[in-house]
């Protein structure tokens, strides 16, 4: 009888052992899948947010070479302005207009990475740029008139280095928006539209020709 029930005993702490076992494993098992899900998400949200500021950082540095170009064309204009006014001392509207486009210029010319997250600063940007190729557009075609200005090798030198910018600015432009576009494309698709709104990331402006600008203007040798 004693060894009967000293056997049921046993028998049932096994059970009970088995119980506790069987139950350990089981939170074992739910804490490691919870702790693997974490470290994925985890992964997942570094990774995005450490691509998104390489992307943004790529953003930025495009745009301070689109600003080093311009700079370099408005740099140009004051002795443009005199060697054409040398010359051409009756197209004075056409100088006047070039001379106030370059000064409006001046006062937004270097508006660094804050425009990038200012719509408006950087829309009234891209209309001072607009304005200051049209104006050189015009001062060039007046030029056409007066051979004597066309043959002057400082107005030549100006021209070449003019028409070289222009089409910096162009390369830098594309390159600019290339950037923007892969930034953009990259935080608004889910899931890491989440951590861009977490991190603070917004779309970034492209730099188009404004509405109604003047085409670039093209040097004729």
């Amino acid at each position: 009888m004693g060894c009967a029930c000293l056997s049921s005993f046993c028998w049932a702490r096994a059970g009970v052992g088995v119980s506790v076992s069987k139950g350990l494993r089981g939170t074992l098992i739910g804490v490691g899948v919870s702790l693997a899900f974490l470290l994925v998400v985890y992964r997942l949200f570094a990774g995005s947010y450490n691509r998104m500021i390489s992307l943004d950082e790529a953003v930025k540095s495009a745009w301070s070479q689109v600003e080093a170009v311009l700079q370099r064309r408005l740099d140009l204009i004051p002795n443009l302005v005199s060697t054409v006014k040398g010359y051409a001392e009756h197209e004075s509207d056409t100088l006047k207009r070039v001379a106030e486009a370059r000064s409006r210029a001046g006062g937004v010319m270097q508006v660094g990475e804050s425009a990038l997250s200012d719509p408006e600063k950087f829309a009234r940007f891209q209309r001072v740029q607009a304005e200051i190729g049209g104006a050189l557009g015009r001062l060039l075609l007046v030029s056409e008139q007066y051979p004597a200005l066309r043959a002057n090798e400082s107005f030549l030198a100006l021209q070449s280095q003019l028409e070289g910018t222009e089409n910096r600015i162009s390369v830098e432009r594309t390159r600019y928006n290339r950037a923007v576009q892969e930034y953009n494309a990259y935080i608004r698709s889910f899931p890491r539209s989440a951590v861009a709104r977490w991190g603070n990331f917004s779309s970034r402006p492209y730099f188009t020709a404004h509405e109604g600008a003047v085409a670039a203007p093209r040097v004729r040798f």
